[in-house]
């Protein structure tokens, strides 16, 4: 608690001038945190023990029982999995934890995303058994990339086969993290019972007849002392190369006091220098504590972020928002959701400034005015409606019309626009229809609420059959959309069966002119546009420039070519799939005084880019999936052998304890019922996950037996 009145006083100078009255937690006192991990780490039991402890619930939810408050979906409880980020608010010694707990399965690796966009500080929760999994190196390379200060919990340490060192070691080696032990455990696997805390120096136990609510502090064990002073060695160095203050502590006495040591363990994690590592067992109810306090003691606060950065949605120059109640307006929309009770909901982080109810708002993406109806606190599914969301709080904004995710809420007159979250594309494909004439339009109006919840959801229409097809990240990502769509909106479709979403590319330069001329309606409609095209890096994306004079292509018109080699774009030339990594340059075209009209630009453009393809040598592109596959050693052959007879590529192997790891590359296509197979060829003793790695392309002996499909 010292601690924490300690950092008070040192913000006040900070603070002043930042807070409006009114705040229900002042700016030092708030956490905003995530839960990350790969499936089945138990990230969802650890933030259920972190609410049973702050005294939000009064009995503990179970994910294997379906009764986790923050799986509150009936497709989570029913799957024992994590599949929406649930928000929720808690408070430990005087401090206020906002929570986000997110899925660990890769097909809704877009919840990890966009909660790391807004989140100051997460905890990684790693398997005292399984370590650094192919999920778990995705999310903390996620968070690593929204630059956000972490803790690693390592869980399950009761298990046979637990080891909290080799975890450490793994997390160092794979995740290439600067992990430092906070503590070591007090006995292994099934006689795990406590911690101990290397900082103070003392043994942890954790009551069992309370639920470890109790937790007693004692010498460390005789048998634990060498190990200890050890570990506590390693962390002092480890700081101290980090941190003068505490170098200086150290070269005067090799004993760094704990509250000196804190200190700089807490700069050095604000710093990304440092991964403060502990331990525990959350189904067992034991080392939560210890992890709230960590919490509190080196994740930031939002004054402990850098300003937010964004640029002007007119002149495009950079802006930046302190935190602060008391500057212009800045909001970033993170999630949409469709409430049963609120109705249209968006999960909102205020980054400067206040949200209030009445207020007008400006989102600078659709250049239009909003005014807040209702905001609302979160917990799980359950909302408390309050007056205001304040600097550095999370909250909801319920039915602004022409929000998305991603979008900027700002002051009108002091406008930001803050940098959007880019999202992975989808994989795989599935055509819906409705079951009855009746069903169709509530059928659209579904599809279109799920897709703006979900931005990897996308809904398009197959050019040549006309059948509605919807994409997604994999073939859970799809039987939940289905699932939801006949529970939640009572939609009666049928479904075909899942199947690759393919891309096209290119991979020669090519060159194409089109000249359109048409008279419509009595008007006529000129467009006359030059343009080269070129393959770019994989994963590049696409691009479009113009090197054209205006005369030959007036500004004006310049949109409405662009907005055509886009469309042309979405429809490739092979299999009308969408073209990929294709650098489009506009070189040439020509202007008529009274003909000229977007819509004649627009069309040639469209042509111009179609033609330039075909003969640009338009080649097929499949996903390919990175997979990672635990299997005992004398299953490892059958193992490999359909690896490679699913035109699979082994890129790493790795023995551990009585397993094989196999990491391997394997295209989609050749994945449809894996899981199955796996088993049947192991006894159901192997197990294996996988991921979007990225597109490459389909060899020509099998393009002509895809587009025949």
């Amino acid at each position: 608690m010292g601690t924490v009145v300690e950092q008070s006083r040192d913000r006040k100078g900070q603070q002043a001038g930042r807070e409006a009255p009114g705040r229900r937690r002042s700016l030092p006192l708030l956490r905003n945190i995530g839960i990350i991990a790969h499936i089945d780490a138990g990230k969802t039991t650890v933030t259920e023990r972190m609410l049973y402890y702050t005294g939000r619930v009064y009995k503990m939810g179970e994910v294997h029982e379906g009764t986790a408050t923050m799986d509150w979906m009936i497709q989570e409880q029913e799957r024992g999995i994590t599949i929406t980020s649930a928000a929720t608010t808690c408070f430990w010694r005087d401090q206020q934890v906002n929570i986000l707990d997110t899925p660990g399965h890769i097909d809704f690796t877009v919840e990890v995303q966009r909660s790391l966009r807004v989140l100051d500080g997460a905890i990684g929760v790693f398997c005292g058994v399984g370590g650094v999994q192919p999920q778990s190196e995705t999310v903390w390379h996620q968070a690593q990339k929204f630059g956000v200060p972490r803790l690693a919990f390592v869980n399950k340490l009761d298990r046979p086969g637990a080891d909290f060192d080799a975890v450490v070691r793994q997390m160092r080696e794979r995740l290439a993290a600067p992990a430092v032990p906070v503590q070591i455990p007090w006995g292994r696997e099934e006689s795990f019972r406590g911690l101990v805390d290397l900082l103070r120096m003392r043994a942890l136990d954790f009551d069992a007849d309370s639920l470890g609510a109790k937790v007693s502090e004692c010498d460390i064990p005789a048998e634990l002392a060498a190990a200890a002073e050890k570990a506590r060695l390693a962390l002092v160095e480890a700081v101290a190369d980090r941190d003068e203050e505490v170098m200086k502590a150290f070269m005067e006495n090799m004993d760094v006091p704990a509250e000196t040591l804190r200190a700089g363990l807490r700069r050095a994690t604000l710093a990304g220098a440092l991964v403060p590592v502990l331990g525990g067992a959350a189904l067992r109810n034991r080392g939560i504590q210890p992890l709230l306090d960590a919490v509190v003691d080196y994740l930031p606060s939002p004054l402990d972020v850098p300003a937010v950065q964004g640029h002007h949605p007119r002149s495009n120059e950079a802006e930046t928002r302190e935190t602060s109640d008391l500057v212009p307006l800045s909001a970033l929309a993170f999630k949409i959701a469709t409430d049963p009770y609120v109705g249209r909901l968006a999960f909102v982080r205020v980054y400067s400034g206040m949200l209030k109810k009445g207020q007008n708002v400006f989102n600078p993406r659709t250049r239009t005015r909003e005014r807040i109806g209702r905001l609302v606190l979160l917990h799980a599914n359950h909302r408390e409606d309050v007056d205001a969301l304040y600097s550095g709080e999370i909250g909801g904004v319920a039915a602004l019309k022409q929000i998305t995710t991603g979008d900027t809420l700002c002051a009108e007159h002091q406008p930001i626009a803050l940098e959007r979250i880019e999202f992975p594309e989808p994989v795989m494909a599935m055509a819906i229809e409705p079951r009855t004439a009746a069903d169709r339009a509530k059928l659209a109006e579904t599809l279109a609420s799920l897709s703006e919840e979900d931005p990897t959801f996308k809904v398009t229409a197959d050019a040549e059959t006309g059948q509605t097809l919807i994409k997604g990240m994999g073939e859970l990502h799809l039987e939940i959309i289905r699932d939801r769509m006949l529970r939640e909106f009572k939609v009666q479709a049928n479904a075909g069966k899942p199947m690759v979403a393919y891309r096209e590319t290119i991979r020669a330069p090519a060159r194409a002119e089109q000249l359109f001329q048409r008279e419509i309606g009595g008007h006529g409609q000129h467009g006359h546009v030059v343009i080269e095209i070129e393959p770019r890096a994989r994963a590049a994306g696409n691009a479009i420039e113009f090197d054209v004079s205006a005369n030959d292509i007036p500004a004006p018109f310049r949109e409405a070519v662009e907005q055509g080699l886009q469309d042309g774009l979405l429809t490739g030339v092979v299999g009308n799939y969408p073209l990929t990594d294709v650098q489009v340059r506009v070189v040439g075209g020509s202007f008529h005084p009274v003909d000229s009209s977007e819509v004649g630009y627009r069309t040639a453009s469209v042509l111009a880019l179609r033609e330039a393809a075909q003969k640009a040598q338009p080649t097929l592109l499949e996903p390919i999936m990175k997979m990672e596959i635990i299997t005992p050693e004398e299953f490892l052959g059958d193992v490999l052998g359909d690896v490679n007879s699913r035109r699979g590529q082994v890129r790493e192997m790795e023995a551990r304890e009585g397993v094989q790891i196999v990491r391997a590359e394997v295209p989609l296509a050749e994945l449809f019922g894996y899981t199955t197979s796996l088993r049947s060829l192991s006894k159901g003793r192997a197990s294996c996950s996988m991921e979007p790695y990225h597109f490459e392309i389909v060899p020509d002996s099998l393009q002509k037996d895809i587009l025949n499909r």
